[in-house]
């Protein structure tokens, strides 16, 4: 299976002359009656052997990673790293493999961070004493989220994973969201603060992600990878925080009005997936839409068939809305203003009747 990306690296070497990727994708689209920037496609898995050797690097960096922390709790996030871009160096920038290239950048990434917090464990109470307060803790978070999202950037430049610019960005934001609450002080019990901060970090990796995927309206390059990685991000970043603020995490049953506020927000979130065609919102406020459904079905006196009917309606609806896709999408970019749907991922405006198979 060959993405976007192999396409136009074949286009560039030469091996391909544009007007025949052209038609290999018009092809492609007619075939699944789809267009290709509807397809939503993100390279994961070449093959078989993406799988076996992301197998055989998570056995291989808990090895050395338990190796390391048996020298030094430091040394077992540093020996991951080391390895984790040692590895890279063939499997990504040579092989150029999907799979192993993800496993590897998020266990470099990791690694960096879990040195950084070995050391700590190790001499964290010798330098700063054994009760840290809360404004000291949230600057050292903060501290070694930048310096991890400074070597993510560094992974960046090396080798070019689609998902290394969203884990640089999470560590960007888990610094500023650090740096706020150090400089706030005492953070609010009820946790409204940090989800706050969340919710507008969230937005701005949302505004990022936007900005990657405009560069990139026809999803043809790995720039559309990386805005793919980066709404995946955003999402949870943006729904969680909004329904904790309503409640509908503290585990409790919810009130219908609550509920129905709930079903709301999540039909706003479906009218922002379609106009931008990303469905990562929609994913990550799924739980939560489940959850407000179900109680609406308990107080109507659905007692019993109150989860079954709420799987129903929702995995109804969420097929419906993938079949005609490109129907209801080419409907909500049609009441945009020109200026703002020619930012937004291509389509073709035209509204059928009939089902995308």
């Amino acid at each position: 299976m060959y993405s976007e990306s192999d396409l136009q690296a074949a286009v560039d070497a030469k091996v391909l002359t544009p007007e025949a990727a052209s038609a290999f994708r018009s092809h492609i689209a007619s075939v699944r009656a789809a267009p290709g920037a509807d397809e939503e496609s993100f390279r994961l898995i070449t093959g078989f052997n993406d799988i076996f050797v992301s197998i055989a690097a998570v056995i291989l960096l808990v090895a050395v990673g338990w190796i390391g922390a048996s020298i030094h709790p430091a040394l077992g996030g540093a020996f991951v790293a080391a390895s984790a871009w040692f590895l890279a160096e063939y499997f990504t920038r040579k092989r150029r493999m999907a799979l192993p290239s993800i496993v590897l950048v998020l266990a470099f990434s990791g690694g960096v961070f879990a040195t950084m917090v070995g050391f700590l464990v190790k001499h964290g109470e010798s330098i700063f004493g054994r009760d840290v307060g809360e404004t000291t803790g949230a600057i050292l978070i903060g501290s070694m989220a930048l310096v991890t999202a400074a070597a993510t950037w560094l992974h960046w430049k090396r080798f070019m994973v689609p998902i290394t610019v969203a884990a640089g960005t999470a560590a960007l934001a888990a610094t500023a969201v650090a740096l706020v609450l150090a400089v706030a002080g005492v953070a609010s019990p009820d946790g409204t603060l940090p989800m706050a901060l969340v919710l507008i970090a969230g937005l701005g990796v949302f505004t990022l992600a936007m900005w990657w995927d405009r560069s990139d309206r026809v999803r043809q390059t790995r720039r559309s990878d990386v805005a793919f990685w980066l709404h995946l991000l955003a999402a949870p970043m943006i729904a969680h925080p909004v329904f904790h603020l309503l409640g509908v995490t503290d585990g409790s049953d919810i009130g219908s009005g609550a509920a129905v506020m709930v079903v709301g927000i999540y039909v706003v979130f479906g009218l922002i997936a379609l106009a931008i065609d990303r469905r990562a919102l929609l994913v990550s406020a799924l739980a939560y839409v489940l959850f407000a459904l179900t109680q609406l079905f308990r107080e109507f006196g659905a007692v019993e068939l109150n989860v079954a009917m709420t799987a129903f309606v929702i995995g109804s609806a969420l097929l419906l809305l993938s079949a005609f896709w490109q129907n209801a999408r080419a409907v909500v970019v049609g009441f945009l203003p020109d200026n703002l749907a020619n930012q937004l991922p291509a389509t073709t405006r035209t509204v059928s009747l009939q089902p995308a198979s």
